[in-house]
């Protein structure tokens, strides 16, 4: 006897065809959602690094303890974002600027994986003089 219906269609009449489908969609977004907390949760050290901010590594470490209490996570994104000039009177400015790339650095290698040379200066920008407005 010829089967009139194809392959497809006897999938799909299967009885347990929407089960599979179902379950698949469910985990789906059950991962999906677990990679979007495990993303929120680290923005705000990500934050922190990218703006080489001084408490980089404090920032990091809050934004992961704040799943704890949303509070915590909050504190954690605005201190990522709020300016902060540390001046140690231990250290001279420029010290100072260095120990702390060091620590970003150290923080990129273990937090995220990059490894990248601390002692790698950007060259300064060229700056205008304010009475001429041409670059000295």
């Amino acid at each position: 006897m010829q089967n009139s219906e194809g392959f497809w269609s006897s999938v799909t009449n299967s009885y347990y065809f929407w089960d599979a489908v179902t379950l698949v969609c469910g985990m789906i977004c059950v991962f999906g959602f677990l990679a979007f907390i495990v993303w929120l949760l680290g923005l705000p050290g990500r934050i922190a690094v990218a703006r080489n901010h001084p408490e980089a590594e404090a920032v990091y470490a809050m934004g992961w303890a704040g799943f704890l209490a949303v509070i915590p996570w909050i504190q954690a994104f605005i201190w990522a974002f709020k300016p902060s000039d540390v001046v140690d009177i231990r250290r001279f400015p420029d010290e100072e600027r260095e120990a702390i790339k060091r620590d970003l650095a150290r923080l990129k290698a273990y937090a995220y994986g990059e490894v990248e040379d601390p002692d790698n200066e950007d060259p300064p920008m060229p700056q205008s003089n304010p009475r001429t407005g041409r670059e000295d």
